[in-house]
């Protein structure tokens, strides 16, 4: 699969700590970040991340191309509900193209620990069939 990862900065120690929980399981698909949260995982993990530009720069915008392409599968946004963020338009665009392209999304560490966790169960499944 191919896996976005984006944080926020209020939700980049969050985003380290999943990544580093579930670093077997990610390390098993291609990794996109926008560039702050991929440099952060890198730095506390093993993992290889295809970096993109930081979220306020177009990193957003980037992730919302590579869906429109249909090139992600998954994408985990970890946003801080309670900041305003200056490139809110872009985050709500990317919220939206997910949704236009059916594209699971995790906006907390809720539902992203529910995907990662269905990761597994989709590759027994794979090998079944």
């Amino acid at each position: 699969m191919r896996i976005a990862l984006i944080a926020h900065d209020q939700k980049k120690m969050s985003i380290i700590e999943l990544a580093k929980k579930y670093e077997f399981k990610l390390a098993q698909h291609d990794l996109y970040a926008t560039g702050t949260t991929g440099k952060v995982i890198m730095e506390h993990s093993q993992l290889t991340i295809n970096r993109l530009n930081s979220g306020p720069l177009g990193g957003d915008q980037q992730i919302g191309g590579m869906i429109s392409e249909q090139k992600l599968d998954l994408v985990i946004f970890l946003r801080d509900p309670l900041a305003a963020q200056p490139h809110e338009p872009d985050v709500n665009a990317l919220i939206r193209l997910c949704d236009v392209y059916n594209i699971p999304l995790a906006t907390n560490l809720g539902t992203a620990e529910v995907l990662l966790s269905s990761l597994e169960l989709v590759a027994q499944v794979d090998a079944i069939y």
